[in-house]
């Protein structure tokens, strides 16, 4: 037992197997000394347990008679809904534990299921079947994890030891302003003092985190899921590539979504109001191959301003598809 919270938790255990407990026998038992075990059991009563203290030769601590932390109670559609949800977690990375511990709470919620419940799970289990493969998430320390929702809750600073894309580390302080999950990953977002400017990190990157005194303010119209699709749409890549299409935002979206491309709407052509609202659209991409097909899909008018690898490889998707089209079936 190595967590003090671990440790009031045993000590609430002990007191409901009844009887009285010595303040030497709870320190033994906890593997702390008596000043520490009284701390404990301030710590019970702070959170409303009620914890009797006996004085004299045979003293020490109880529960008051008839009390008993409540069991977790789920009704058939809660328990349902619990096991669908950790598994459809697991399923699409929304879990940043591993999946070992997914698995041993599904066993354990699915154990207490009554047999009826429990046999109706199992059938839509041997029948459910998924479209996409399970996503690959990346596996998080959950005490780094909880320390980061801490302090974005209480609004309290962080220190970050933190492995770059290089494979260097470095020593951060951030004022976390969100957490987000995107893609099977998990990032935090806020303001870095030491660079004076907003930093997004991920999660699986951070080796160590822990709070700082003190506390900051958030800007009261940050959006932390916007400023993530907005620092993946604008990291460094191998290419970039600049565009101007016609066609609405929401139309572009549809193949270009705000994790992948940066859209700003170009001022209307002069003398000509009544032409569609262009585009001006920004990417960073390591690989140019897949996004002749895209822009195919948008079925928009399109210009590409840059690079001229990307208009060749859609002169060669425009003749590859040309030659297809003329081609005449041999059984005919």
């Amino acid at each position: 037992m190595s967590k003090p919270t671990s440790r009031v938790l045993t000590l609430l255990e002990l007191l409901q197997s009844g009887g009285v407990r010595t303040l030497a026998e709870l320190a033994d038992r906890l593997e702390v000394d008596e000043r520490t075990v009284r701390r404990y059991v301030n710590h019970l009563i702070d959170l409303g347990v009620p914890v009797d203290s006996l004085r004299g030769r045979y003293g020490g601590y109880k529960l008051s008679p008839g009390y008993r932390v409540p069991p977790l109670m789920l009704t058939d559609d809660e328990g349902l809904a619990v096991l669908l949800g950790l598994i459809a977690g697991r399923r699409s990375g929304l879990f940043a534990t591993s999946a070992t511990a997914s698995e041993t709470a599904t066993a354990k919620i699915r154990r207490v299921l009554p047999a009826r419940i429990a046999r109706r799970l199992d059938a839509l289990l041997d029948s459910l079947a998924f479209t996409s493969t399970p996503s690959e998430a990346e596996i998080l320390d959950s005490g780094i994890l909880l320390t980061v929702a801490d302090a974005v809750k209480y609004r309290r600073p962080i220190s970050l030891r933190y492995l770059t894309r290089e494979g260097g580390r470095r020593l951060r302080t951030l004022h976390a302003f969100g957490l987000v999950s995107h893609s099977g990953r998990w990032y935090v977002t806020g303001f870095d003092p030491g660079v004076g400017e907003e930093r997004t990190f991920r999660l699986d990157r951070i080796e160590d985190a822990r709070t700082l005194p003190g506390t900051f303010r958030r800007p009261a119209n940050h959006n932390a899921p916007e400023r993530v699709l907005s620092t993946l749409a604008t990291a460094p890549y191998q290419h970039e590539v600049i565009l101007r299409i016609q066609g609405t935002i929401e139309e572009i979206r549809t193949r270009l979504p705000a994790s992948i491309a940066i859209l700003e709407e170009l001022p209307s052509m002069p003398g000509n109001p009544d032409v569609g609202p262009w585009q001006r659209v920004e990417l960073h991409v390591e690989r140019l191959d897949w996004l002749p097909a895209v822009l195919a899909s948008l079925d928009l008018p399109f210009v590409i301003e840059q690079p001229d690898e990307l208009r060749d490889l859609v002169v060669a998707l425009a003749d590859r598809l040309a030659t297809s089209a003329q081609r005449r079936s041999p059984h005919k």
